[in-house]
């Protein structure tokens, strides 16, 4: 039996019996891990392990779940075999919640699709390779939220701006006259202060296997509707062991949090324009969950290089990289030569005829 994108039902692909799952409500606030406990136990404590078969591959090194029974398979990320019998055991942190898949493959497909078509000098083996919908496979990728305050000490310039009157010449009507004119200046001024910040959900993907970039282009992800996390959601679809841990984890979402700390600095600040020189943070209450995001996934290779594309599971937003057919740029740009040459030939030609 396997999930059923858009339900909450395990479903038989040959019989069409349905199961609900059985869902637990989700308290009031979500629970989350204390950082510096889970750091202090080495992963002991009441945090949840958990064993899965995992099978990484050879290529691009992503490792995913795997079901005993499967005797071969492909990497969803890159399209290369998988050595199945050196499949082995891993202990992670169990899940907490996660976002059950709510497009099915065939609505993927079609974004997909739609999204490769909008693509300029798109290679034809990639508009052929998005005619298959079965290119398309269903993951869970691993992600941190981390909650935290921070208390920043920074110092930097303050910009006030203000006018002087400047004289000047200039000649008007063959007359050489004097006249004035408001210059705008700015003042600066050394300040230094304390600032504070409050972060929920910072979301960071802890896979290896997919460009980051275009990873975090998939969000806003609807972290309201998370659900406790159950096997039966995972039932036909494919889950990624995190590479990126806490730890390192934590190191990425500070430097997404910066920018929101650089504005809270420049709102502190004040004035026209604003400078930092440095700014120091210190994190504290730093909780966090593990969670499960439904991505498709489909990688292409061309010209030795792999491709991803990611359509996210809920909305069906796509992104990913995209390669170029030099063959079609050539002659693309044979063309507006040819046209700008056909048209400086005409230009000349009517210039003659006078």
């Amino acid at each position: 039996m396997k999930f059923a994108p858009g339900t909450n039902s395990i479903v038989c692909d040959y019989c069409g019996t349905k199961n609900e799952i059985s869902t637990e409500p989700l308290p009031g606030r979500q629970f989350e891990i204390d950082y510096e406990k889970f750091i202090a136990n080495n992963a002991a404590g009441d945090v949840s392990l958990q064993e899965v078969y995992t099978v990484q591959c050879n290529k691009c090194g992503a490792t995913t779940s795997l079901n005993p029974n499967i005797v071969s398979d492909c990497c969803p990320f890159c399209n290369t075999a998988l050595i199945v019998n050196k499949g082995h055991t891993n202990r992670i942190v169990k899940p907490q919640y996660l976002l059950p898949f709510a497009i099915e493959s065939n609505h993927a497909f079609d974004e997909f699709r739609k999204w490769i078509k909008g693509l300029w000098f798109a290679p034809n083996d990639l508009v052929r390779y998005a005619e298959n919908a079965a290119r398309l496979a269903g993951m869970y990728i691993p992600y941190w939220t981390y909650d935290t305050n921070t208390t920043t000490r920074y110092s930097g310039q303050r910009g006030d701006d203000y006018y002087e009157t400047e004289r000047y010449t200039t000649t008007r009507n063959g007359r050489t006259v004097t006249e004035t004119r408001q210059v705008r200046k700015t003042r600066w001024t050394n300040v230094s202060g304390t600032v504070f910040n409050t972060f929920n959900d910072v979301l960071v993907v802890a896979s290896d296997s997919l460009p980051r970039e275009y990873a975090e282009k998939l969000e806003p992800w609807d972290l309201a509707q998370l659900a406790v996390y159950r096997e039966e959601y995972l039932a036909g679809f494919r889950t990624e062991i995190y590479k990126t841990d806490v730890q390192q984890g934590l190191a990425l979402a500070k430097s997404l949090m910066q920018p929101a700390i650089n504005n809270t600095i420049c709102s502190d600040i004040g004035g026209d324009h604003q400078r930092i020189s440095s700014s120091s943070s210190a994190y504290s209450n730093i909780t966090f969950k593990h969670i499960l995001l439904p991505i498709w996934i489909s990688a292409y290779s061309y010209n030795n290089k792999v491709y991803n594309f990611m359509i996210n599971g809920r909305t069906g937003e796509v992104q990913g990289q995209r390669p170029y057919s030099a063959i079609k740029i050539f002659f693309f740009v044979l063309v507006i030569l040819a046209i700008v040459g056909a048209v400086v030939y005409y230009m000349n030609q009517q210039n003659s005829s006078y």
